[in-house]
């Protein structure tokens, strides 16, 4: 099928149409009548030769032709939305897409990041936040903020910083608790990596309790239930210096311990852009400065 044959204001009616489930509505957000929406999927329709809908008393379904079009078209659309709009004023901008641990996120990035995009206006920055278990080929990720050792197959790794973890609970637990095998009769909030609590124990000189208390998959929720009271909390306090400093949350020890870093990644098969270039630069620079 040559697909030239094929109006685009057909594949337009159609989509909305699918979309909103009724030709009418479909007519508003189009700026035209019902009737030419109506005539426009029957345009469609003759030249696939088949059915995309079931015509009701009461609206309009689809057809299985129709629903294997819908999301094939939906995205095709809104592909083409986001391209154009990447046109302002003469200037092209580009899309950056960065995945990052949400603690690092709203412990770090989020205070700085208003200077990259000052130094680079035409630079359109998405974030997508997570717990450290993204990926950069499915996610559509151009980079990815991650917490590890470096090591992934198949990708560049930038070491940004160590995340050093210490112990943090709320101010009136914090008052009962004077030495560290205090801890070994608390409740410890632990992190989906079993191992840091034994870690930061052995480090301590202490035998590792047994493992009690709630779990988490980000560090974030472990300071929110710190804070609360329900427990003690081993995160990278340098994350967390504002609830540090509003005094949700206090160190208890200077007893840290360091399971691995915050890596600026991407994949070694992707060609670098000129925004993935300069925030590379840009956040390699901010680190270097703070260091």
């Amino acid at each position: 099928m040559e697909f030239s044959r094929i109006p685009l204001n057909a594949l337009r009616a159609f989509e909305a149409s699918a979309r909103l489930q009724s030709f009418t509505r479909a007519g508003l957000e189009l700026r035209v009548s019902q009737t030419a929406v109506s005539h426009q999927v029957k345009v469609l329709e003759k030249i696939l030769q088949v059915s995309l809908f079931k015509r009701q008393p009461r609206g309009v379904s689809l057809t299985d032709e129709g629903q294997a079009l819908l999301p094939v078209l939906s995205d095709a659309f809104r592909r083409m939305s986001d391209a154009l709009s990447r046109f302002e004023d003469g200037n092209f901008r580009e899309v950056l897409t960065i995945g990052v641990v949400s603690s690092f996120a709203n412990g770090w990035l989020l205070n700085r990041l208003g200077d990259f995009s000052s130094l680079h206006p035409h630079v359109d920055i998405r974030l997508k936040t997570n717990n450290n278990r993204a990926d950069l080929l499915t996610d559509g990720l151009d980079c990815f903020i991650r917490f590890g050792d470096g090591s992934w197959h198949g990708t560049e790794a930038i070491r940004l910083f160590g995340a050093r973890l210490f112990p943090v609970c709320a101010p009136d637990l914090a008052k009962e608790i004077c030495e560290p095998p205090d801890l070994l009769e608390r409740p410890l909030l632990r992190s989906y990596r079993l191992n840091e609590w034994a870690l930061w124990f052995q480090t301590a000189g202490l035998p590792s309790p047994r493992s009690r208390g709630w779990m988490f998959d980000n560090s974030l929720a472990i300071v929110d239930a710190a804070a609360k009271g329900a427990g003690v909390g081993l995160v990278p306090v340098r994350l967390f210096e504002r609830d540090l400093a509003e005094g949700r949350i206090v160190q208890l020890f200077d007893i840290g311990i360091e399971t691995g870093s915050y890596w600026l990644t991407w994949l070694k098969s992707r060609q670098e852009t000129t925004a993935m270039q300069a925030f590379r630069s840009w956040i390699t620079n901010q680190v270097a400065a703070e260091t």
